[in-house]
């Protein structure tokens, strides 16, 4: 019998291990990261949060809203220092903002190599690439976030580690995406979620979370998500 035989409970086992993974490089960056924003004059910011968006399409205001649904994105530092551009409340990528970002893709697929080194990683990030696919775009800037991030910018040639980091943040959004659709679904604000104690109210929302992130897992056998758990694990 699979471990997890229903996709909620999949949905709801595998969520802390993809954030572990993607914060697991991260970490290992942040040194780089510091260093490049230093030398560069550049200030990280959206440009390392939207980093797999922004080289592929523009970003609009209404689209930041969903992203940034429990905060405030700010733009204003990007355009003062010209890796951003608006029109018409839409952002664009300068050639400036491409270069930080390549440079970024660097540092990043760096920190993966090392501290997933001597793990699979093409294999989980075929598997999360295909959960992508199969995940629903919930529109609207209230609850769409990943309509606006997937798919992500993968330069060809760009390294599994890389890949997967990427993949998984993109992943992640799925799942605030189901929150979102959850909390909303029961009548409550950003504002009222963040600050909603445990209790019924709370457990009902995170069950109803985990259904609607577990259906993309559909995408993958039962032996494919245990194959995908596995491996992630591994990552962390």
């Amino acid at each position: 019998m699979p471990k997890f035989p229903v996709l909620a409970e999949y949905a709801a086992a595998i969520a802390p291990v993809i954030d572990a993974a993607h914060v697991n490089v991260h970490a290992a960056a942040l040194k780089a990261v510091t260093e490049l924003a230093e030398t560069s004059g550049v200030t990280p910011g959206l440009l390392s949060d939207l980093r797999f968006v922004l080289p592929l399409r523009p970003v609009s205001r209404a689209q930041l809203a969903g992203i940034y649904r429990y905060g405030k994105a700010d733009v204003q530092e990007h355009l003062r220092e010209g890796t951003l551009v608006e029109d018409d409340g839409v952002l664009r990528l300068t050639a400036e903002g491409l270069e930080f970002i390549d440079r970024l893709y660097a540092v990043h697929a760096a920190a993966a190599e090392r501290v997933w080194d001597g793990h699979d990683v093409p294999g989980p990030a075929e598997l999360v690439g295909r959960v992508l696919d199969r995940a629903v775009r919930e529109p609207g800037a209230s609850s769409g976030a990943l309509e606006a991030v997937a798919p992500p910018y993968e330069p060809e040639g760009a390294a599994p580690g890389l890949v997967l980091f990427n993949r998984l943040a993109v992943l992640r959004y799925h799942r605030a995406d189901a929150h979102a659709a959850a909390w909303q679904a029961a009548g409550l604000s950003a504002a009222e979620i963040v600050g909603l104690r445990d209790g019924p109210l709370r457990a009902g929302i995170e069950t109803d979370t985990n259904v609607r992130a577990g259906a993309a897992y559909e995408a993958l056998s039962a032996n494919e998500r245990e194959t995908l758990y596995d491996g992630l694990l591994k990552l962390v």
